[in-house]
């Protein structure tokens, strides 16, 4: 295999993407930007899913919520936690809040797939598919954690880009090349990990 190869190869698993399909829910990981939410709200009013389910409450490392990341002017409220936040974005996109499930207590990924099982769970929803709106490099290590914690589904990832990172472009910049590697990285450490469950 030769570097160009190597590049194109790390590209496609790193930047998981799919076509939509009609699905049983629509997850958001949580996060500080809204244009994952937007892309999930976008996809509701299509018709793609019934409910949407934004998980999280802050990042581990920081212990609170980090802020809002872009578009401060649209959303300009104050917010306790992602989900808060996420909740917010989904409605001013306009889904009801009747379709808006709650999951506020995942501070990193793993988590926000494990709560997310425990929230759907208990609603009582069967998800056969669902629909994955993350971040564009941050779309296979999400896609294997939901996968973990909902083995009998059909999982589809419909990212979002609020940073302007893409598959095109990630090796044009320092930001991009880190972003990349370092998602690279994590799902290797992370992974090996989970063999004692301690993925994070």
């Amino acid at each position: 295999m030769d570097y160009s190869e190597f590049l194109r190869t790390a590209e496609d698993f790193v930047f998981a993407e799919d076509q939509p399909e009609k699905a049983d829910i629509i997850f958001v990981p949580g996060n500080g930007f809204p244009q994952m939410a937007e892309r999930a709200a976008q996809l509701y009013k299509e018709g793609y899913a019934p409910y949407i389910l934004p998980s999280g409450r802050y990042s581990i490392t920081l212990g609170k919520f980090v802020g809002v990341q872009s578009h401060q002017e649209i959303y300009d409220g104050e917010y306790e936690t992602e989900w808060e936040f996420l909740k917010s974005v989904l409605m001013k996109n306009g889904v009801p809040e009747e379709a808006i499930l709650r999951e506020d207590q995942a501070t990193f990924t793993y988590e926000n797939a494990i709560y997310s099982r425990q929230v759907t769970d208990r609603a009582g929803i069967q998800v056969n598919k669902a629909i994955l709106c993350c971040k564009t490099y941050h779309a296979r290590r999400s896609l294997m954690y939901y996968q973990i914690l909902y083995p009998e589904a059909k999982i589809l990832v419909c990212p979002a880009c609020p940073d302007g990172i893409t598959r095109e472009n990630w090796r044009e910049t320092e930001v991009g090349l880190e972003a990349v590697t370092g998602e690279i990285d994590r799902i290797v450490k992370q992974f090996c990990l989970m063999l004692g469950d301690k993925g994070r």
